[in-house]
């Protein structure tokens, strides 16, 4: 018997193809003709009229390699990273080698259990006392990092007191105006690598240097490099409509003059103090700082927020924002123009904070994930997630993914994670992969450059195991309007192919700063229009697209992962025109009125959203940070 074996070769620009067999994908089987049509929001001169006909992606649904489906079944092997056949971004594809290796060696020995978890590393296990007090003397404060350590965090009636002087003015880098500030935060340290800690509070006394030339006080909250509503202290007592915090006014007065309570301004004080003064005495004091003064300062967790004391004079007082808790306050920092002579923190918290694994999971049926579907789905979600984001996953779980159409399996959603440089958080991460079943494991040592390959494991498990219509990615910090999703992707003709999101068309690259880029990664002046990655949706034969290049070892990779997305669609665009389709309710700097996704809410907020969701005819925001 002789067998012969043809290959099936498309008639398009592309060499070759895999010789597997191949099926065609529901909802794609249909020829179409697009020569005589061209994208409607793409400007005409990004499609060449004369590419070749539109290639039809199709695929073969192959079935997840473990039963509880958490491995992902992108194909990785040593050609996938292999440096020396890439340019541009080569260091890129060399950090991914190394994080491939790694990754799949520590996943393995999970697997095979051949590994002991050092007891060193599972700290803050419960078991630990934390001390009611902690002081630091000026050289210990120095020592360790202008930082003090709050193991268990804040409580109700904990205080902290800072002994300090501000420095004198002094002219910044290249301008001769002087200026002289500080800066004392509470953040949480207990963060996932290459995060930024919260600022659970902000305080910012400004005595010189500030625009208006007066001194202020600046108060806020920052969550993953996203600021809140500051409040500012210039002087001037709150108003008395304006909310108290426990009784107490937001902004004291002040005498507004920043010239060291001079002697015209001690004059004028006194004179408006003898002269006409009314039967109610009224007394105004300077700014509570004064350069090269030694100040003592008090910092308070009160019922509805946190209150400032300077030598025993309320300033100001700060409401508690939605999202934070006092418990997250795990450390005290200070900066700036200012020499710290002691610090001390009492009335804490004896026990631990609920940062335990086992406290922020619910191990309920309840929250499980539905099976998967015997058929296609609509919408597939893949959700970015970091392996210790554990509160950030059940947040989600316990709100928009109890959506109808989710609990219906007509929207399939899937968190995607890699593997974790700790192996406690991995053996834990296991276990919540196999007990709610919705985790998919990218097997790669978690980068923040490398979290484009969980996005091409989001199109391979959307476009091959749930035959998905359309694919959405998003990040666990966002809250998605899953209905609001589902309606706008159906609004785009069904044959065409489309890419939905807040579309930046003229972002450029920074060359300088924490965010640079360089000419080897990116040399051109600018980047293709690309979708914030907080959320956008893809129709499925872009996604089989990128799957299909990657792995042919030909597309490439870029540590921005929302412009690698626009690189590629770009590529795609080529071949069969895109509608890019742009809207700003896929909110990248938080949440607006009538959002389809709103990014940088913390678990608190997911769980505030989904209740305003559910009682509330139009979607509305919890109160920002």
């Amino acid at each position: 018997m002789v067998s012969v074996e043809i290959p099936f070769v498309f008639l398009t620009g592309f060499s070759s193809l895999s010789q597997e067999s191949l099926t065609r994908l529901p909802g794609l089987s249909r020829e179409v003709n697009v020569q005589e049509k061209d994208s409607r929001i793409r400007p005409l001169n990004w499609v060449s009229k004369s590419s070749p006909p539109p290639v039809q992606f199709l695929h073969h649904r192959r079935q997840l390699k473990y039963q509880g489906g958490f491995i992902s079944n992108l194909s990785f092997d040593a050609k996938t990273f292999d440096p020396t056949t890439k340019d541009r971004s080569l260091e890129l594809h060399k950090s991914a080698k190394v994080a491939w290796e790694l990754g799949r060696k520590l996943w393995e020995e999970l697997e095979s259990r051949n590994f002991v978890i050092d007891s060193t590393e599972n700290v803050n296990n419960g078991s630990e006392r934390c001390p009611h007090l902690v002081s630091l003397s000026a050289s210990e404060f120095l020592d360790h990092g202008n930082v003090m350590e709050l193991p268990c965090g804040l409580t109700l009636g904990s205080y902290v007191t800072v002994v300090g002087k501000p420095r004198g003015t002094h002219p910044r880098t290249k301008s001769k105006v002087a200026f002289s500030q500080f800066i004392m935060e509470l953040q949480g340290l207990r963060t996932v690598d290459g995060e930024e800690p919260p600022r659970i509070l902000h305080f910012n006394p400004r005595l010189k240097g500030d625009w208006n030339r007066k001194p202020v006080i600046e108060l806020n909250t920052c969550f993953r490099m996203q600021w809140g509503s500051a409040l500012l202290c210039e002087g001037w007592k709150s108003e008395a409509y304006d909310e108290t915090v426990d009784g107490e006014v937001k902004c004291e007065k002040w005498i507004r003059d920043d010239n060291n309570f001079s002697d015209e301004s001690k004059l004028t004080w006194w004179l408006q103090r003898l002269v006409g003064q009314k039967k109610s005495l009224t007394v105004n004091w300077p700014f509570p700082f004064a350069e090269n003064k030694l100040f003592v300062l008090t910092l308070s967790a009160g019922m509805e927020g946190y209150h400032v004391n300077v030598d025993g004079r309320h300033i100001t007082s700060f409401p508690y924002r939605t999202g934070y808790t006092l418990e997250d306050a795990t450390g005290l920092t200070l900066n700036g123009d200012i020499d710290v002579h002691a610090v001390f923190a009492s009335s804490l918290p004896t026990s631990h904070p609920s940062d335990a694994t086992q406290k922020n999971l619910e191990m309920s049926n309840q929250w499980k994930a539905p099976p998967l579907p015997g058929q296609p789905v609509d919408l597939f979600i893949g959700i970015l997630s970091a392996g210790n984001h554990f509160a950030e996953r059940m947040a989600i779980r316990k709100s928009w993914m109890q959506h109808n159409l989710v609990i219906s399996s007509i929207v399939h959603v899937r968190f995607f994670v890699a593997v974790h440089p700790r192996k406690e958080v991995n053996v834990e991460l296991k276990n919540e992969a196999e007990f709610f079943g919705d985790i998919v494991i990218v097997p790669y040592m978690d980068n923040y450059d490398l979290v484009v390959l969980k996005t091409v494991a989001i199109c391979e498990y959307g476009a091959r195991t749930v035959s998905a219509k359309f694919i959405m990615k998003c990040d666990d910090d966002t809250f998605v309007r899953v209905d609001a999703v589902m309606n706008e992707a159906k609004k785009v003709n069904g044959d065409r192919s489309f890419y939905i999101g807040n579309i930046n068309y003229y972002h450029k690259p920074l060359r300088f700063g924490k965010w640079a880029v360089t000419y080897e990664e990116w040399p051109e002046e600018k980047y293709p229009p690309n979708a914030n990655g907080p959320g956008y949706i893809l129709s499925s034969d872009i996604a089989l697209f990128i799957v299909f290049e990657f792995e042919r070892h030909n597309l490439r990779l870029f540590k921005m992962e929302d412009v690698s997305m626009g690189m590629w669609v770009e590529r795609f665009n080529r071949l069969k025109p895109v509608d890019y389709v742009h809207t700003i309710k896929f909110c990248q700097f938080g949440c607006i009125e009538d959002y389809y996704t709103a990014h940088y809410q913390s678990p608190r907020q997911m769980t505030c959203l989904w209740k305003k969701f559910q009682r509330q005819a139009k979607p509305q925001c919890c109160n920002m940070r």
